[in-house]
């Protein structure tokens, strides 16, 4: 009985113990999730920005005749992406540079296109 009446309060402290290392545990994944969840958000504005240069690339592509009309052209998507064209005449003959940059929600991305 004597050994009995030494072990008071370790059941409590193991008990808190536990409950600590779950915690942090729990706290750890928690913080890692929410960091993925910030970069598959990010990849998402990422994709969205690169079809906006996409679609200017397109619409260059489309009026072959004269690309040199688009440079500087620049346009608002109904989804809120936007995207600029830059047109530069190469120095092989009859070819030109165009650079669409798209952006969404503060992201960039750009696409380079020899034509």
């Amino acid at each position: 009985m004597k050994y009995l009446n030494t072990q008071k309060g370790v059941s409590l402290y193991i008990a808190i113990m536990i409950i600590v290392i779950l915690l942090a545990i729990v706290l750890g994944t928690g913080a890692i999730l929410l960091g993925q969840l910030k970069a598959i958000k990010g990849m998402e504005n990422s994709i969205m920005a690169f079809y906006a240069a996409d679609t200017g690339i397109e619409e260059v592509l489309m009026d072959r005749n004269n690309p040199i009309l688009f440079n500087g052209h620049s346009d608002t998507l109904d989804n809120g992406a936007s995207y600029e064209i830059t047109v530069v005449v190469a120095p092989a003959p009859d070819n030109f540079y165009i650079r669409s940059v798209g952006e969404y929600r503060g992201t960039k991305r750009a696409i380079e296109v020899v034509y």
